[in-house]
């Protein structure tokens, strides 16, 4: 019975699912808490609900995931297709830069369409570089040519704010752009800018891009490139830009024309004070103020799109095309031009303008000055180039007036008279046209000098009736006269138009001793590699004047400037000759003159040819030639004019007096040739006051 018991119990051992073999205690403390009822917390039921589905959406996410990369690469692959075969992608040539300088080798301005030449990175001021990161691209040195992140925060703020407030492109992908494609707002255009964005990421470094980037980028004003916009903006190369300078122009890349200190220098603080603050963000400059107001590149770029040194920088490039053709490299034009004389023209234009516009109804002046073999020094085309790109020295054609009458004084040298020929100042009559002196007053027997001097214009008449319309026409071509001459009786008081570029180029043969000459303003032309692609040679010059008949015109001119109509263009130390000139109404006030040194001519009116309150020759113009010529001549040696030694200068100390030559009094017995009276102009009126009477001191000195 016992046995029993005990085989039951070791039965009962083995069946019980607890049983444990190391010990009944711990298997009977696990079958007590196995009856107990279960507790289970709402929190993990929860849990449990919410993950129950989990399977099913990583699956379906998976699946959706897939068909967006197989959609995703669908489109790229579509707008692929239409850009040209990787083989041939490259980045283009940067359009080359014609780098115009003047005769000290000092920058006059950049041609071509960006402006500027190209800098490399570590060329420019680093604070360019930081300054377009901070504002434009802070992940640019992380992202792969596409920034996720910046584009989902621009696109988020865009449709907050409901309008388009940030673009998100990085800087690569603004290069691609600019590069390859064109400038259009579609879906397209961004699916192959991203393409091409992360092709430039593979092919270059990301200090490459940058660069590429900096010298391409349009930053308003007509200045494509960080040079060209450091040179518009701040007069100043990109090497040399400040923290805040910096800041401005990368302010700039957003909108050039809206934030252009051109137009909105406010605007465009307000937006480099923006730029300040995102480089103290990224830790490119210290927290604190730094000051932009002091920068006012406003008024800079304002002067560099009116300074004069662009009409000649036009005339420049028309003639580096026909040297060149179109350029296919960056190129340095080396010119005649002093950036010196430039400026010191354009201010004393400006500055007789103001002080007299208003008085005398003026508005306009245009300055050329060149050497006596045709190399130009000067050239003002204008008042304000910013204002009208019209160049009043070349394009305008204006009645050259009394300045005229220097041909027909050298055709009558050339046909027998002398300084000391006289002749009658009468009244004349050639069929309808009755010419009268200017102020309406005859003095009589006079000598041709004195005629000259006086600016008679019945001498003049009576010169070009006896001489010839069109001989006298002739030797004004033979000058350097170019424009088409209307051959009658009035050409002899100026009443056919002409430049001032070819009025003052016929006067250089009076100071280099009667050699007619090409003017020129480039000497050379060199590639980026130093190599000389085009350089002048000096041309053999043809005689314009006769050597005995250059002495007697050089007599005659300098007698315009000591005593008659030219007084007020007399320097001081050097010797000079010139020819007032003053249209029909006042219209046009001219000087045109010359020393061994320069050639000048200077020239006031309107561009509505209306007329000036009795503007003449004489007055302002003579007066800025002067001002013009004085400062020209201020380091150069004192040289007579050609022929000096046979006639008066007006240089203290002068020569030795010639003894005058036999001289036949001629009598108003002339006949006029058949086109003589054919144009009855009305009497073109001088400029200056003359004497009543000529004295016998004018006499003895050749008036």
């Amino acid at each position: 019975m016992a046995r029993r018991k005990k085989d039951t119990k070791q039965q009962n051992l083995r069946v019980d699912p607890h049983f444990d073999e190391g010990g009944g205690r711990r298997a009977r403390r696990k079958a007590k808490r196995s009856k107990q009822p279960k507790k289970r917390f709402w929190v993990w039921r929860l849990l449990r609900w919410l993950l129950k589905p989990f399977p099913i959406f990583v699956y379906w996410g998976a699946v959706l995931g897939l068909w967006a990369v197989i959609g995703v690469a669908g489109i790229l692959a579509f707008y692929a297709t239409q850009l040209p075969s990787a083989d041939t992608w490259h980045v283009p040539e940067r359009p080359p830069n014609i780098r115009i300088v003047s005769a000290e080798n000092e920058l006059i301005a950049n041609r071509g369409v960006t402006g500027g030449k190209a800098l490399r990175l570590e060329e420019m001021s680093p604070h360019i570089a930081q300054a377009v990161i901070s504002i434009e691209d802070r992940r640019f040195h992380a992202h792969f040519g596409f920034d996720p992140i910046g584009f989902t925060r621009a696109m988020t703020r865009n449709i907050m704010q409901k309008r388009m407030r940030e673009g998100g492109s990085t800087i690569t992908q603004q290069l691609a752009k600019n590069l390859f494609l064109k400038p259009e707002r579609t879906f397209g255009r961004k699916v192959q800018e991203l393409i091409l964005a992360i092709w430039l990421e593979t092919k270059y470094s990301k200090a490459e891009i940058l660069e590429l980037y900096l010298n391409r980028v349009y930053f308003g004003a007509g200045a494509t490139g960080v040079d060209a916009a450091s040179r518009r903006y701040f007069g100043k190369s990109a090497k040399h830009v400040t923290v805040p300078e910096a800041a401005l122009l990368a302010g700039l890349l957003k909108a050039p024309s809206k934030y252009t200190p051109a137009r909105n220098p406010k605007l465009a603080q307000r937006r480099a004070r923006l730029v300040l603050r995102a480089m103290q963000e990224e830790g490119y400059i210290k927290t604190g103020k730094i000051d932009v107001t002091n920068i006012k590149p406003g008024e800079y770029a304002k002067h560099f799109r009116s300074g004069p040194e662009h009409f000649v920088s036009d005339m420049i490039v028309k003639r580096v095309a026909k040297i060149l053709g179109e350029p296919k490299q960056d190129i340095i034009v080396e010119t005649t031009v002093s950036s010196f004389l430039m400026t010191a023209a354009h201010s004393m234009l400006a500055e007789k303008l103001d002080e007299h516009g208003k008085k005398k109804n003026v508005s306009q002046g245009a300055i050329v000055s060149m050497s006596p073999d045709g190399a130009v020094r000067a050239l003002i085309g204008g008042r304000d180039y910013g204002s009208s790109q019209f160049n009043r020295v070349v394009d305008a054609k204006r009645q050259p007036g009394s300045a005229f009458k220097t041909f027909v004084w050298l055709k009558a040298l050339e046909d027998g008279f002398e300084p000391y020929t006289q002749l009658v100042d009468e009244p004349v009559k050639f069929g309808k046209w009755r010419p009268e002196n200017y102020d309406k007053k005859y003095r009589g027997p006079v000598t041709l000098g004195a005629a000259f001097s006086g600016s008679l214009n019945t001498i003049a008449a009576k010169l070009i009736t006896r001489s010839g319309p069109r001989n006298v026409a002739s030797v004004a071509r033979r000058m350097g006269i170019d424009s088409k001459l209307i051959a009658n009786g009035s050409l002899a008081l100026g009443t056919s138009e002409v430049s001032l570029f070819e009025l003052t180029r016929s006067f250089a043969p009076f100071a280099n001793g009667g050699k007619k000459v090409t003017p020129y303003l480039i000497q050379k032309i060199t590639g980026k590699d130093g190599k000389v692609l085009f350089e002048r040679k000096e041309p053999n010059l043809i005689t314009a004047v006769m050597p005995e008949n250059l002495a007697d015109m050089n007599q005659m001119l300098a007698r315009v400037v000591s005593h008659g109509t030219g007084k007020r263009a007399k320097l001081k130390t050097h010797q000079a000759g010139g020819k007032t000139g003053t249209s029909q109404g006042f219209r046009d006030a001219l000087f045109v003159g010359h020393t061994a040194h320069y050639v000048t001519g200077v020239w006031f009116g309107n561009d509505d040819n209306s007329p000036t309150k009795k503007l003449t020759g004489g007055s302002l113009p003579a007066r800025v030639w002067n001002e013009f010529m004085e400062l020209a001549h201020s380091d150069l040696k004192a040289k007579p004019l050609p022929g000096a030694n046979m006639f008066i200068a007006n240089l203290p100390g002068r020569l030795p007096i010639p003894t005058p030559r036999p001289t036949q009094l001629l009598a108003d017995r002339m006949v006029p040739p058949e086109d003589v009276g054919r144009e009855t102009t009305a009497s073109v009126k001088d400029e200056t006051k003359k004497k009543a009477k000529t004295s016998i001191l004018d006499l003895i000195l050749g008036d």
